[in-house]
């Protein structure tokens, strides 16, 4: 283990002898921690999916305590639970070597939370912490909320999937009106709706360091939608906004497009799984007309039909920056596919192209050979998986023939 730099211990489980091989794995944690107070090459533990509990976590954070080399645990789905992680935050205090500690799926309730928030704020070398799937509730994210108020060394914080609701979001979002060191924020999957993501637009208004905002899969409406437009006309650092399947619908992605004819630094912007109809998707595309700076936009699942594809398709034709396009599940049809089969013989940005499952019709090996020559062109990877009509099959040939022509 002297040579060591990095380690990895995983079990593999079955299902007649789950306690056995639980109490095996406890005590090597044990063993492992008290192997780490002496050891100073390891700078990586991956330790998940071990059915550790509060034990192994009370072992490994004795040794954090006094361990100056290591700088990335991996504890996801364990058992480490509220116990674990005050013994794990009173780790942190004194550690000055841990840059990424990974907690997801522990069944860490509030009470940990607030440890391991008490931690933050004197804590000087922790840049990651995911969070992700426990039960910390609002409570445990205001707690978070306010020592990011004063930590000046964490980027990253995963809390999705934690039930933080609109109360967590808007305590955060006090906390990113001072932060000056988080890049990286995960609220995915945590109830939010209308008031949390006005709260946290208005944080976006003056934040100048958070890059990546992950709000999927929460209950924001074109009203929270609206808001967080509004932050994207003066905020200018953010280039990631993940909005995927929230409650979206035509208004709220005309506010985003305006936003965009504006905003200089987003690069990608998740509205999968909306409502933004042919309607939004006709508005977006004006937008892409004249944004120089956006290289991906999910739009799939949300009945932008054959004339928000048309409109999309002559944006194409201008556009000189987008790289991928989801369009998938968003009935385009044969309409829609043979105008974005033009804009293909032009543009000259488009990398990806997804059009699955959007009634474009064929007859035929057609689709198989046109996904064939556009991944051999390598410029296009067009993703059909949806039989194509001749027309549109051929169009596309004959932008693939033309393209080779030109090399």
């Amino acid at each position: 283990m002297a040579q060591l730099s990095s380690l990895t211990l995983h079990m593999k489980w079955s299902s007649s002898d789950n306690n056995k091989h639980g109490n095996i794995l406890e005590g090597a944690s044990v063993i492992l921690a008290n192997e780490l107070k002496e050891n100073h090459t390891l700078t990586r533990l991956g330790l998940a999916n071990n059915r550790i509990s509060h034990i192994g976590g009370k072992a490994l954070a004795g040794a954090l305590k006094v361990n100056k080399t290591l700088t990335q645990l991996d504890l996801q789905s364990n058992q480490i639970s509220d116990i674990g992680s005050e013994a794990l935050a009173e780790a942190l205090k004194v550690n000055k070597a841990l840059t990424q500690l990974n907690l997801y799926y522990n069944q860490i309730y509030p009470r940990g939370a607030k440890a391991l928030a008490e931690a933050l704020k004197v804590n000087k070398t922790l840049t990651q912490l995911a969070l992700q799937s426990n039960q910390i509730y609002p409570r445990g994210a205001e707690a978070l909320a306010e020592s990011l108020k004063v930590n000046k060394t964490l980027t990253q914080l995963d809390l999705g999937s934690n039930q933080t609701s609109d109360i967590g979001s808007e305590a955060l979002a006090e906390a990113l009106k001072v932060n000056k060191a988080l890049t990286q924020l995960d609220l995915g999957s945590n109830q939010t709706s209308d008031k949390g993501s006005e709260a946290l637009a208005e944080a976006l208004k003056v934040n100048k360091t958070l890059t990546q905002l992950n709000l999927g899969i929460n209950q924001i409406s074109d009203i929270g939608g609206k808001a967080l437009a509004e932050a994207l006309k003066v905020n200018k650092t953010l280039t990631q906004l993940n909005l995927y399947y929230n409650q979206i619908s035509a208004r709220g992605g005309k506010a985003l497009a305006e936003a965009l004819k504006v905003n200089k630094t987003l690069t990608q912007l998740n509205l999968g799984i909306n409502q933004i109809s042919a309607r939004g998707g006709k508005a977006l595309a004006e937008a892409l007309k004249v944004n120089k700076t956006l290289t991906q936009l999910n739009l799939q699942n949300n009945e932008i039909s054959a004339r928000g594809g048309k409109a999309l398709a002559e944006a194409l034709k201008v556009n000189k920056t987008l790289t991928q396009l989801n369009l998938g599940n968003n009935q385009i049809s044969d309409i829609g596919g043979e105008a974005l089969a033009e804009a293909l013989k032009v543009n000259k940005s488009l990398t990806q192209l997804n059009l699955q499952s959007n009634q474009i019709s064929a007859r035929g090996g057609k689709a198989l050979e046109v996904k064939k020559a556009l991944r051999e062109d390598g410029r296009v990877l067009l993703k059909l998986f949806s039989l194509i009509d001749d027309g549109t099959a051929q169009q596309l040939i004959d932008y693939k023939v033309e393209r080779e022509n030109t090399h």
